[in-house]
Parts: C-alpha cells; structure tokens; sequence
C-alpha cells in the first residue's frame, strides 16, 4: 500500500461530520495543489486508509461516533509516516494536549484562516519528507556525521530512520524525529523552548509549549532504559533539555 499510483500532488485525507466544510477544504486544498479524499466519519476514514496512504490527514476531534482521537490513536499506529492535523472546536486546552500525546504533528482550533490552515500543512509536509535541517545557531557537527548512536538506539538522519540495539525500527512521527534530529546535532548542549519551536518546528513558543514536555515524554518512553529517570533526554531546570549521547549499549 502506498501513495496514489502516478500522483504527483501530496495526497491530503480530510475527515470531518460537517459537509459544508469538507467541501470547503476539498475545493480549497484542490486549488493549491493537493489531491484531496474526504470522509464524514472515522468508519468512512478507516475505509479509505485500507487501500490509500495519504500525506497528511486533517482529522476533526469532535465526531459522532468514533471520535477523531480514538482514530488518531489507531492512525498513528497503523500509519506513523502520515503527517497528522487535528481540528476541533472545543476551548478547553486537555484535547490539544492529548491529541499531541497521541502524535499529532500540529493542533488547530476551530474557526480557522484558511491560509494559515494550509500553511501549516504544508509545514508538516516538509518535515515529514525531508531531512531537518541543521539549526543555524547551534553550530551542527560536519556533513559527513548522519548516523547518531546514543543508548540502546541509533539515529540516521539521512533515512530519517530510529533503530533499537537489534536493529529493528522504531516508529516514530514526522514531529518528533525532527525534535530529536535537533539534539542529536547538538549534543551536550542544553537547548530552550524557544530554540526547540523555531529549528525543529519552524514556529515560535507560545502559550501551549506544553506540547514540547509531552513529545519529549513520547521519545524518552521509545528511547530511554527507565523513561521516569532520562539518562539521554535530560531536563535542565529552567532552561530546557540536553541531549547526552550515551555510549550504545
């Protein structure tokens, strides 16, 4: 199973209750470029992704039925390449964070610009399907350094690949491999919030910054011995995290 067979445009899933909207979005995403599949619900969604890999899913949180979160738990499981946009219209902030802890790649709130919508997944796009690039103020190591070896893990950063001690593949989103790309260049050396939005997810820290703990939480549970004590991702008190590349074991 993979991308549409012969399709150049980036293949986008939008999966929302409300009709008007999809249409909305269909017609929209259709003009700037993307082929665009929709589904009313996460039965209809499931569907669709038997038999198509989308580039990105625009998935809605408040669905009859199954919701958007129990979908995107399975989504992210049985699809981890798939750039990931919830949408909601709820204000309290506990969806958002739990729609990142489940492997979101960006949150949206409804209403939206739709100009800002688009930019947006298009920024998931480019770091999901290309290497992230080095941060220009913490000096990267030499060009020639692409695979990384810390704990029990190895990090290609050509392949954009994470691998376990034995070799095996270690799923893991578009979001937090460009997080962890971002230490791995800069080993030893403590970054801030502000650092980590602007050079791995190309924005600024604003008032949800709790969405870097959680995907620092996700990696350490996927990278680290015992995540509860970090030898690898480590907290620097009022500062940030470290990345301290421990021999592989």
């Amino acid at each position: 199973m993979g991308q549409v067979e012969g399709a150049a445009k980036p293949v986008l899933l939008v999966v929302d209750d409300e009709p008007d909207l999809r249409a909305l979005l269909g017609e929209y995403f259709g003009r700037h470029g993307f082929d665009v599949l929709t589904a009313e619900d996460a039965a209809r969604a499931r569907e669709i992704l038997a038999t198509v890999s989308p580039q990105a899913v625009l998935l809605d949180i408040n669905m009859p039925g199954e919701n958007g979160l129990s979908l995107a738990r399975w989504l992210r499981d049985a699809h981890p390449r798939v750039g990931l946009l919830m949408l909601t219209t709820a204000g309290e902030s506990v969806d958002r964070i739990v729609g990142l802890e489940l492997g979101a790649d960006d949150y949206i709130p409804k209403p939206f610009e739709m100009r800002e919508l688009l930019a947006r997944t298009r920024a998931v796009l480019r770091r999901l399907q290309q290497p992230a690039e080095a941060a220009p103020a913490p000096a990267p190591p030499p060009a020639a350094v692409h695979r990384v070896a810390f704990g029990r893990c190895v990090l290609d950063l050509e392949q954009r690949r994470l691998a376990g001690a034995d070799g095996a593949e270690i799923e893991i989103s578009a979001a937090e491999f460009d997080l962890l790309a971002l230490f791995a260049r800069n080993p030893n050396r403590p970054l801030n919030r502000d650092q980590i939005m602007e050079q791995a997810h190309n924005r600024g820290w604003d008032v949800f910054d709790r969405s870097i703990d959680l995907r620092i939480m996700r990696l350490r549970r996927k990278i680290e011995t015992n995540p509860d004590k970090p030898e690898v991702l480590k907290t620097v008190r009022n500062v940030g995290y470290v990345f301290v590349p421990l021999a592989a074991a």
